[in-house]
């Protein structure tokens, strides 16, 4: 695993968002970890980001430390490995001494907005970091989350390794908090963190220029290249793209983002990722046939 996080790791890479493989009874399965960990890597993505699609934010307090174990062993040397901690305060800081102990170069704090403030994420932040000894990832969900003044004042102090952004708007290209974000902090720090459907348009109008995906997993060779467009400034070959990966991206806006990314990738045969950790739920199986032709027709795309 990659134990250094530089600006270029968030522009060389996808940064993919996959799902955590569990067994019958629960219980994280390092052999599924491994098999989706190497497919991604095979398609040419380095970056693997465990936030909301590998419902961290339901994770044991006693098998948090396992799983840490169980990612680092799998991945490949120069694969970087960002778990998440929180979202609530109290979780947070004991999963950062815990991380504080490891060689994750960040980890990704997850967002509430059911009991925060912007000046109590300031506060939380500050002293995860204190705990952690590292910059954390800050993770902007919700409008409200944050003010700018509080992301600017963050990044001043050191405390953030990098920003997911990811307000989902009506016109990803009318986003007055993003407009300003951009202005207040490098744009380099800054990842478009709604998969691809909007990311041409943060590329082009805001000058973000990394995503994240949870798509990749399953087809991350295509995701890739959709980056590799964007960088050579080929406009149509990145809208191309990204078309194919609608019909997916449409289920998971219709029936929820990371219980039909987990079926997705089960469905496509990439790995076992089991049933859904409470409090999510598996999909029914109707909708699980639905997604299984959009998932092998991903896959099968990515193998072309």
């Amino acid at each position: 695993m990659k134990t250094s996080l530089s600006s270029a790791d968030l522009h060389e890479s996808v940064i993919s968002v996959p799902p955590l493989c569990r067994d019958a009874q629960l219980r994280p399965s390092a052999g599924e970890n491994a098999k989706l960990i190497r497919h991604i890597e095979a398609g040419g993505v380095s970056t693997l980001l465990y936030g909301g699609n590998a419902n961290f934010y339901n994770i044991a307090p006693g098998e948090y430390e396992a799983v840490l174990d169980q990612l680092e062993a799998a991945a490949a040397p120069d694969t970087l490995i960002v778990p998440s901690i929180g979202p609530y305060f109290g979780t947070a800081i004991e999963q950062a001494a815990i991380l504080a102990r490891k060689t994750f170069p960040t980890a990704m704090l997850l967002p509430t907005v059911a009991v925060s403030s912007p000046e109590g994420v300031r506060a939380a932040v500050l002293k995860i970091v204190e705990k952690l000894g590292r910059p954390i990832v800050l993770y902007i969900k919700d409008a409200g989350y944050v003010t700018l003044d509080v992301v600017k004042a963050l990044v001043e102090a050191g405390a953030i390794s990098w920003i997911k952004y990811a307000v989902v708007r009506a016109d990803p290209a009318q986003d007055e908090l993003l407009a300003g974000l951009v202005l207040e902090v490098d744009p380099a720090l800054i990842v478009s963190g709604i998969g691809e459907q909007p990311a041409i348009v943060h590329w082009t109008k805001f000058g973000v220029r990394a995503f994240t995906s949870g798509c990749v997993c399953v087809a991350p060779r295509r995701s890739q290249e959709l980056l590799r467009a964007l960088q050579a400034g080929d406009l149509a070959q990145a809208e191309a793209i990204r078309e194919r990966f609608t019909a997916l991206e449409n289920l998971r806006n219709a029936h929820g983002p990371i219980p039909v990314l987990h079926h997705a990738v089960a469905q496509a045969g990439i790995a076992q990722t089991g049933p859904m950790l409470p409090l999510l739920a598996n999909l029914s199986d109707e909708l699980i046939d639905e997604i299984h032709p959009a998932a092998e027709g991903l896959l099968a795309w990515n193998a072309a």
